[in-house]
């Protein structure tokens, strides 16, 4: 290895023709890809990045200076700060993958699992049988954890498993005496966040350079995926029950990766996944992502696919959110195969809340405002000078809004204006917010300050009745906690819809979880902290759960591949909600939900632990994958770290042996194959059975698949066709293999490409 290093150094300092200069170039944190490591010496590995630098800077001080992060576990490669010059001198140098610029992520549950029919009171259930996770350990990725909450206590807890590599380490109010037998790994990676932005001005936005969550965020997440039992905790009196995680048995680890205002360095990203392969997790959780446009899979700048492209590998299983840019089309982010991507639902809850006009017309919005009850008091709607629009309240001139309820509009999705207009009301003195929207879930809680949502129909009658008086009242009532009927579950307003804009053939979302006013464990520093929890909306939330899950299903398939618990999720996911009624995906306008709004719709724990047959894949598979994109054999070798030979012709991602069928630009006839493992009965007859997509012809065979003892896997074909005559956007169907025990569902997904677009 020395003499490697050396003859590397020489051919830097040839090629290169590095040269003493004063001129001072910007520099960048970049990102040096070198694929999978050589071998598992890591001292070697870091020495070999830190030689690279050597031989382009001139000095060990210099390189010091540059080098941010070594990546020496899950595979190799560096982060450190570069001139444009200087990262395109190291991009030429032979074995190096990729040098790309740092990227920026951004971060994206009491009635939940009940919801999900998770219940820990049949002996028979999953989390019964599974011990409630307790022999797996996952890794959340997110802005750290407060360690003195309740939900993190080890009541019961066992030994810490000796495969356990990992350790709680120093930093500002946290020290391994946090750590316990369930919280038992915390580190925090802050140094490309520095390399990026300088010194963290903690004065201006709190934060601790530790492991210690101030956000709440990261909390929140990891108390969703395997919180310990508390009970009787509700959130402003609202949602009162037991809380607790997906798997409340399981071990965590946290990596606190995002800081100041729910930034993640993606180098910071990039470590916590190096370190948590090495530290032993058997399941990552990340619930962040990219904004669109997106690079590449096996791009190193979108760096979460790169990293849990290794993680995966080595057999952990990586569930990551699919972001909150919705209700646009392809929008949705985490799309490599290798990855769960998840969207957000909502509960079968709501919080109805009492609106009483002064000409006792009663109707009804959604809060989470805990009262007291507002008595009848002003109402008032601003004219002028933005007709009402809730971002521009601030424009207002206070004592139109001093000691009143005020009525305003918007078609903002987002929701920094309106609270910037909320703020603005308050700060005027004023009693309350009534907001007229989109249907939306986004509701923000208040103790003291009513604010509350409906939609244009019911704020339209609103502002007729202020219209029509001189001296408008209103009464607001504090809000209620409604479970069950007649509340319908929808994919959220928010959630990041497909198709795919990456690899459009590979079907994003993978599955739909609960992600609306979820109920769990936050740091007490948060504005929305009510006694150290709070109820908070997004993928991130819907993330977690689906984590939770994946921990009992690995707690009772400990052999299954993170692919096998993929499709034991997709195909035995509801289509319905969990009553038997329809999904609907809400946006600008609600529409039934399809594979692009909840992929193979919303999870089903206890089915999806008894799926009957699996779409299983091996790295071999993801290496096909590669070769069907613009990756080349010795970009591919390098990532592997062994010799690899891409089949000519290319493979097609058509045939990615997924939990789904999706077709981009189907023109002519097209055949693709799959093949599924028997995981039920040795001795099983499945049946197929095709719900085509409207104007797509599909013949499968064979027909019918046999299973026994000897034979376990099955291959069968797909032909598709069309009997459209234009392009046209996508539709839906699916394929299902039953043995009138377990249905075992595929979603299918069709869009015709007759004529070429332009």
């Amino acid at each position: 290895m020395g003499k490697t290093i050396v003859l590397l150094a020489l051919f830097l300092a040839i090629v290169l023709n590095v040269q003493t200069s004063f001129v001072v170039a910007e520099t960048k944190v970049y990102v040096v890809y070198l694929g999978e490591k050589k071998h598992d010496d890591i001292e070697s590995v870091t020495e070999s990045h830190h030689q690279i630098l050597w031989s382009l800077l001139g000095s060990k001080e210099a390189v010091q200076d540059s080098i941010v992060y070594s990546y020496r576990h899950g595979f190799s490669g560096f982060a450190a700060k570069l001139t444009e010059s200087q990262a395109q001198q190291i991009s030429e140098i032979p074995g190096v993958v990729q040098v790309i610029p740092n990227a920026l992520y951004e971060l994206t549950t009491t009635r939940t699992w009940d919801y999900l029919g998770l219940s820990p009171g049949n002996s028979q259930s999953l989390l019964q049988k599974t011990n409630m996770g307790s022999s797996v350990i996952v890794g959340v990725i997110d802005t750290g954890v407060w360690p003195e909450s309740e939900m993190f206590n080890d009541k019961g807890y066992g030994p810490i498993p000796s495969r356990w590599k990992g350790v709680c380490e120093y930093g500002e109010l946290f020290s391994p005496s946090n750590c316990n037998k369930k919280l038992i790994g915390a580190k925090f990676f802050i140094d490309g966040y520095f390399a990026e932005f300088g010194v963290v001005k903690t004065t201006e936005k709190p934060e601790y350079i530790s492991p210690r969550d101030f956000h709440g965020h990261g909390t929140h997440v990891a108390s969703t995926v395997g919180g310990s039992f508390v009970h009787n905790v509700s959130y402003l009196g609202l949602g009162r029950g037991s809380v607790r995680g997906g798997a409340p048995g399981v071990q965590l680890a946290i990596y606190k990766a995002c800081w100041q205002d729910g930034t993640c360095s993606g180098v910071d990203v990039l470590k916590a996944i190096d370190e948590a392969i090495h530290d032993g997790v058997d399941v990552l959780s990340l619930s962040l992502g990219l904004k669109v446009p997106l690079y590449q899979e096996t791009d190193v700048r979108e760096l979460t696919s790169v990293g849990t492209f290794h993680a995966v590998a080595k057999g952990i299983t990586v569930v990551a959110s699919a972001g909150n840019d919705g209700p646009a089309a392809q929008t949705i982010s985490n799309v490599a195969p290798w990855i769960l991507t998840v969207a957000a639902t909502t509960l079968d809850r709501s919080f109805p809340t009492t609106i009483t006009l002064g000409n006792n017309i009663t109707t009804l919005g959604q809060a989470i405002f805990g009262g007291p009850e507002l008595g009848f008091v002003d109402l008032t709607y601003p004219e002028k000078p933005l007709i009402g629009d809730c971002a521009g309240l601030a424009a207002n001139p206070k004592n139109t809004m001093e000691g009143k309820v005020v009525l305003c509009f918007t078609a903002d999705l987002s929701s920094a204006g309106l609270v910037n207009g909320i703020i603005a009301v308050k700060n005027a003195g004023g009693l309350g917010v009534i907001i007229a929207r989109n249907p939306t879930h986004q509701l923000i809680p208040s103790r003291d300050f009513p604010c509350v949502m409906v939609d244009f129909e019911l704020g339209t009658d609103i502002l007729f009745y202020i219209r029509s008086t001189s001296s408008p009242i209103v009464k607001i009532h504090a809000s209620r906690t409604l479970v069950s009927y007649p509340v319908a579950t929808k994919v959220a307003t928010f959630s990041s819809r497909g198709p795919n804009s990456v690899s459009p053939a590979v079907l994003k979302p993978d599955i739909a979880a609960p992600g609306v006013n979820i109920l769990a464990a936050v740091s007490p520093n948060s504005s929305i902290s009510d006694g150290g929890f709070a109820m908070t909306t997004g993928t991130s939330m819907a993330t977690p759960v689906v984590s939770g899950v994946v921990v009992l299903l690995k707690s009772l398939h400990p052999n299954w591949s993170p692919a096998a618990i993929k499709s034991a999720i997709v195909t035995t996911a509801w289509r319905t909600d969990p009553s038997g009624e329809p999904i609907f995906a809400d946006g600008s306008s609600r529409k039934l939900a399809d594979p692009f709004d909840y992929g193979g719709g919303l999870i089903n724990p206890e089915k999806a632990a008894r799926p009957g047959l699996i779409y299983d894949m091996t790295i071999d598979d993801y290496v096909l994958y590669l070769c069907s994109t613009d990756y080349n054999d010795t970009s591919i070798s390098q990532v592997l770290g062994k010799t690899t030979i891409c089949p000519n012709p290319k493979p097609s991602v058509l045939d990615l042996n997924l939990p789904s069928i999706t077709i981009p630009n189907l023109k002519d006839e097209v055949t693709l194959t799959r093949t599924v493992t028997n995981v039920g009965p040795p001795n099983s007859i499945y049946k197929v059975v095709i719900d085509p997509p409207m104007g797509v012809n599909m013949i499968v065979t064979p027909k019918w698949l046999v299973f026994n003892s000897m034979t376990k896997k099955v291959s069968f074909k797909v032909r598709v066709s069309t009997t459209h005559k234009v392009n046209n956007g996508y539709y839906f169907g699916s394929l299902t293999w039953t043995d009138k025990v377990h249905n075992v569902v595929i979603p299918v997904s069709v869009r015709t490409q007759i004529l070429q677009r332009y």
